[in-house]
């Protein structure tokens, strides 16, 4: 359970129009007018657009386009008159976090930029999104604004923000509505803790089925050795989210409240769905105390909870190897 490119500016695979809700409501009405085509999530007429711009594939790695400045609704539909090949697969990565969290995101957001691309092209498209709740301090709400302006990443759902008290059941619920337009193959929930290695990700993905799976670090319970997965990031079947979201016993019964990444493997078992479940084990695992632990053929890595970590973790995976030396910088080895 959980203890806890070739564009200017993110981490995302090629991106689909990204999201925001109409809960920023105390950014200023000028920033809103130029960079957000704001879907409800309240409403019965959600829609799949906002901020960013649809963005081409191409060979090089993940792509973004900057939400700010000219017409979003004009770039989105330039980029769509443009023949895509259609990708293997199709992935949404929700990280989820806190508003106040900026340097974590900007660390993350360079986790994701500097990885290499899933080979062979157009193999897979893998769009990553920030995940919050309303955000109502008006400090936050600015400055996440401009964020998202820039990068174009950002879902705010209709919740109070929280780790176990629905908010995972309100993004999987909320991103079938959302992207009801464009679906995705796979729906995943990570957090701001986590270092994904989607090329190792993708390559399980591809054998898999595309329907009814559950898949991440299968944690037994009893005689069952998948009966939940663990908090640290966990993939679920478009149909599965589908089914989550159209699910109102959830609510209706308050089963919301505690362990998310429990409560998920209840609903699921209790509803006899994601029947396809695959535990990654032992390529999923904690850090450990002393750093020691990493893997080179690791998928996820968890409990990256302060920089150090983070650092350790670049350094391990050899993030920086392709930095060009320059007598503009000057870094110890």
């Amino acid at each position: 359970m959980k203890t806890a490119s070739s564009s200017s500016s993110s981490h995302t695979f090629p991106v689909t129009a990204s999201l925001c809700t109409p809960y920023l409501l105390l950014v200023p009405l000028g920033l809103l007018a130029v960079v957000l085509v704001i879907p409800s999530l309240g409403s019965s007429h959600v829609r799949s657009d906002g901020l960013g711009v649809l963005c081409r594939a191409d060979a090089g790695g993940y792509l973004v386009a900057p939400g700010g400045g000219g017409d979003v609704t004009a770039a989105v539909a330039e980029t769509k008159a443009v023949a895509q090949p259609k990708p293997e697969l199709r992935l949404l990565v929700g990280v989820l976090t806190t508003p106040k969290r900026y340097e974590r995101r900007n660390i993350v957001r360079l986790a994701y930029a500097l990885q290499p691309a899933p080979t062979p092209a157009n193999v897979a498209r893998v769009d990553v999104r920030f995940v919050f709740c309303r955000v109502t301090d008006p400090v936050d709400a600015q400055l996440v604004a401009v964020e998202a302006a820039h990068h174009g990443d950002i879902i705010v759902l209709n919740c109070t923000e929280n780790m176990n008290d629905g908010k995972t059941h309100e993004y999987l619920s909320s991103v079938p509505r959302l992207f009801a337009s464009d679906p995705y193959d796979y729906v995943m929930k990570t957090d701001d803790d986590t270092y994904l290695r989607v090329v190792a990700l993708v390559d399980e993905l591809r054998s898999k089925p595309r329907d009814d799976v559950y898949l991440g670090y299968g944690f037994a319970v009893g005689d069952d050795p998948m009966q939940f997965m663990h908090g640290m990031g966990y993939v679920v079947s478009w149909d599965v989210a589908e089914w989550v979201s159209a699910n109102e016993d959830i609510l209706r019964y308050n089963d919301t409240h505690g362990p998310e990444d429990l409560l998920v493997g209840k609903w699921l078992n209790i509803g006899r769905r994601g029947k396809n479940r695959y535990s990654l084990r032992p390529r999923m695992y904690d850090l450990n105390w002393d750093m020691d632990n990493f893997r080179p053929d690791t998928v996820v890595v968890h409990m990256l909870k302060d920089n150090r970590r983070w650092a350790a973790t670049f350094r391990y995976f050899n993030v920086t190897a392709g930095l060009q030396p320059s007598n503009l910088y000057h870094l110890a080895p």
